[in-house]
């Protein structure tokens, strides 16, 4: 989350920096400049996380400086979406005047949808009584002239819902609409607009896919749920217990029944292939039965690990979302021996930062 000022006049050559370093580092790889997909120049985050500052009988957010850990006011933060925008002033002016909302704040986070819908949490140093929960319950009818707006107030050891702690985005997808549970303090996509663009990409590459996709970390269903039209199923693997959780939720929400998902770690699900360990998980999912010809990972900045590496080597397809460049070159370098990739794309995630999100499709070695 960048806390630089936006210079919109600039991002058409920063994107292009970028598009070169990245062709740079595939350029052992794949001839080929990587297909580029531009974020809106403003208003692309849809999440967003403030500290906030208390300065006599003043409030308002900060972010600082990670470098000189200077404090930066912000009162409005043009990178965050347009509801995002709305809610700042309006939340903080609320809480200047009301002591039992105010009282020991210390952060405030904003999970917004590209359909109107918000979740607001209030971070707090101190434990939360019921007097915090109806003042809080008001505030929250305050907002609701907004969007539909949801609150939850945190504390150490302590999470209050006021109604529900989700948001739900709707993504059209090549002009289809996809349903996502969105939970607070877990992973989602920050740039819904180059998300689709992700998911579309992905979509285009596996269309005459055969067989079935296994996906590793597939979070909340984010991919999951839209290739699913592109195989036969989907077995689809991920640690975090909320985002299983709303990856099955989601499969409901949207009427797909070819989906199965499994709560593992991607190096487990490599382990447990590999015969080296068993996993009732596993057996229950009866994932002996799948025939899997496509395998799509989107792991964290350490990439691969050597075990997972190894595993996807055994598909004739492999799609590589990353989000750090370098660990996918590592990880390319390492699969160049069995697969050529045989197409590239930049998804400007993070614009005005340094930070590239990559695809790669890589193909086995005839």
């Amino acid at each position: 989350m960048t806390h630089h000022t936006i210079e919109t006049q600039d991002y058409a050559s920063q994107l292009s920096a970028k598009r070169d370093y990245l062709a740079q580092l595939l350029k052992p790889f794949v001839a080929q400049q990587p297909q580029v997909y531009p974020s809106p120049p403003l208003h692309y985050r849809m999440r967003a996380e403030f500290r906030v500052w208390h300065e006599g009988d003043d409030l308002y957010y900060i972010m600082f400086d990670p470098e000189t850990r200077e404090k930066i006011r912000m009162d409005a933060f043009p990178a965050g979406s347009l509801l995002i925008n709305t809610l700042m002033p309006e939340i903080i002016d609320y809480l200047r005047s009301r002591p039992v909302l105010r009282r020991k704040l210390f952060q405030v986070e904003f999970l917004t949808t590209t359909t109107g819908q918000a979740l607001i949490s209030l971070i707090y140093h101190r434990p939360l009584e019921d007097e915090w929960e109806q003042a809080a319950s008001d505030l929250k009818s305050h907002l609701q002239q907004f969007g539909i707006i949801h609150l939850i107030g945190r504390s150490r050891k302590q999470k209050v819902i006021l109604e529900q702690d989700w948001v739900t985005e709707t993504l059209m997808i090549n002009n289809q609409p996809f349903h996502f549970q969105q939970v607070e303090n877990s992973f989602t996509q920050p740039n819904a607009a180059v998300n689709t663009s992700m998911i579309e990409w992905a979509l285009a590459a596996t269309a005459d896919s055969q067989g079935d996709l296994l996906e590793l970390y597939c979070g909340n269903g984010n991919f999951s749920l839209p290739l699913a039209q592109n195989f036969d199923r989907v077995l689809a693997t991920e640690i975090s217990k909320t985002s299983v959780a709303s990856a099955r939720y989601n499969c409901a929400l949207n009427g797909i029944d070819n989906v199965t998902l499994v709560r593992m770690s991607a190096e487990d699900f490599s382990a447990v292939l590999a015969g080296e360990r068993t996993s009732r998980r596993a057996d229950e999912a009866e994932i002996e039965t799948f025939d899997c010809s496509t395998v799509l990972v989107d792991p964290p900045r350490a990439g691969l690990d050597e075990a997972t590496t190894e595993l996807v080597r055994n598909y004739p397809t492999i799609i590589y979302i990353s989000c750090n460049p370098e660990t996918l070159v590592e990880n390319l370098a390492s699969l160049a021996s069995t697969h050529e990739v045989v197409q590239s794309a930049l998804f400007d995630q993070f614009p005005y930062t340094h930070h590239i999100e990559t695809g790669v499709v890589l193909k086995r070695r005839s």
